[in-house]
């Protein structure tokens, strides 16, 4: 059953890029950041509210930190999405692992098995392969920015690690995040001409790039609560295989054989090194955004 609910939140994720690549066209990737964090902080406050959960915290300036991070990141991702193949984006954010993993090498100093070291160097040439077949002239700026989402990523995440390491609850971390989202997507809304026409077609993308991506998040906390972390983070990437699928159905995207090999390059590093980096420690899950 853990299983079952990491693929459902990677499915899940999917649907949230569909619906971001396809709002792109209609809006800015503030307006998407501002309605991903508003309909996840809605649904949280309700969850909040019904259990009685005390919001206030003492740790407010790593949860500064890491909704801060995270923003960058998603705006960034949302970004990316719009200007290059959907599998594509994801493929590049999915690089966090790897980033993550250089960070608690040479910034927290943990020690770290030799093995790391080919795995990073396997993801890196990987990225080279996704990036160099793939993109056109016209498209480099997205592919920077996808890989610009995996590395602010990174950051984020060692802030959820530290989070998790005060006792501070996922559900809050998610609720602060989601929160500070939709704080820093508002002035993009607010300068939306302003408050636009939306059609129902409209309120459908941005509805659903929130709700699938909060519905996403929940899935993924039951995953890593209710399984193995490393079983749950492998699973992740199968967000990468369903945005794929989307892509060709939707886009007609195609990924060149020597993308389809550095794709899986990306994918066996980022499990490796989740996997080595983890040895010996007792972090936090990583949370996808």
């Amino acid at each position: 059953m853990p299983a079952l609910w990491m693929v459902a939140a990677s499915f899940l994720f999917a649907c949230m890029g569909v619906c971001v690549k396809l709002g792109a066209e209609r809006f800015a990737a503030g307006e998407l950041a501002f309605w991903r964090g508003f309909v996840a902080c809605a649904l949280l406050g309700v969850y909040v509210a019904w259990k009685r959960l005390p919001l206030a915290t003492p740790h407010w300036r790593a949860h500064l930190w890491r909704g801060a991070s995270g923003f960058v990141s998603l705006l960034a991702y949302f970004h990316a999405i719009a200007l290059i193949p959907l599998a594509t984006a994801v493929t590049l954010n999915y690089t966090s692992p790897l980033f993550l993993a250089l960070l608690l090498a040479f910034w927290v100093r943990e020690p770290v098995r030799p093995a790391l070291f080919v795995a990073l160097g396997a993801g890196f040439v990987g990225v080279v392969f996704v990036l160099q077949p793939t993109l056109g002239r016209d498209q480099w700026w997205g592919g920077f920015l996808a890989l610009a989402s995996g590395v602010v990523s990174s950051a984020a995440y060692l802030n959820v690690r530290r989070l998790g390491e005060l006792g501070e609850p996922e559900w809050r971390t998610v609720f602060y995040f989601s929160a500070l989202t939709a704080v820093g997507g508002l002035p993009w809304l607010l300068a939306s001409h302003p408050f636009h026409a939306i059609d129902a077609a409209g309120w459908a993308l941005l509805l659903g790039a929130g709700g699938f991506g909060a519905a996403a998040q929940l899935c993924m906390t039951a995953a890593y609560k209710r399984g193995k972390t490393l079983t749950a983070a492998s699973l992740a990437y199968s967000t990468v295989v369903f945005s794929s699928l989307f892509g060709m159905l939707l886009w007609d995207d195609s990924l060149p054989l020597p993308a389809c090999g550095g794709t899986a390059l990306i994918v066996f590093a980022g499990i490796a090194a989740t996997a080595l980096s983890r040895a010996g420690s007792r972090a936090a899950p990583v949370q996808q955004d």
